[in-house]
């Protein structure tokens, strides 16, 4: 089983985003956090995620509350035990700023999430087909 992390606060983007994991991959498990300090929490396992499985893919959104994207992405990349996890940038901004800054910050792929519902839901399925069938990810 494959363990995804969302990192998203919008419910919209979210049940897509479940939508897209359940009707494709059955064998992958899909967690949702809704801002920065949550996913930090969880990945590190603190409060409430004491028992949480690290990720081996981390779905991230750029703009979030209490702690952005590029936050959570600086912070984890610089921690020894999370910074091999592969993370998608999957954001509304097609800004280059933001796009350079999330390579330079060691993003593993950007992803402009596509305003219709349908292709959506074709590049959440692309992106969870290329990461679990094609990419070999580290053991965690």
């Amino acid at each position: 089983m494959v363990e995804v992390l969302l990192v998203e606060d919008d419910p919209g983007d979210v049940l897509m985003t479940q939508e897209a994991f359940a009707d494709y991959k059955v064998a992958n498990r899909l967690t949702v956090v809704s801002d920065g300090e949550s996913a930090m929490a969880y990945l590190r396992k603190e409060g409430a995620h004491a028992g949480a499985p690290t990720p081996d893919l981390i779905l991230l959104d750029l703009n979030l509350p209490r702690m952005d994207g590029r936050e959570v992405l600086a912070e984890l990349k610089e921690d020894p035990d999370l910074r091999r996890v592969p993370v998608v940038v999957l954001t509304t901004s097609d800004a280059e700023e933001d796009i350079m800054r999330s390579y330079n910050l060691h993003a593993n792929a950007y992803v402009t999430k596509p305003v219709d519902f349908e292709r959506f839901i074709e590049v959440v399925r692309q992106i969870d087909d290329f990461f679990v069938s094609v990419v070999r990810l580290p053991r965690r």
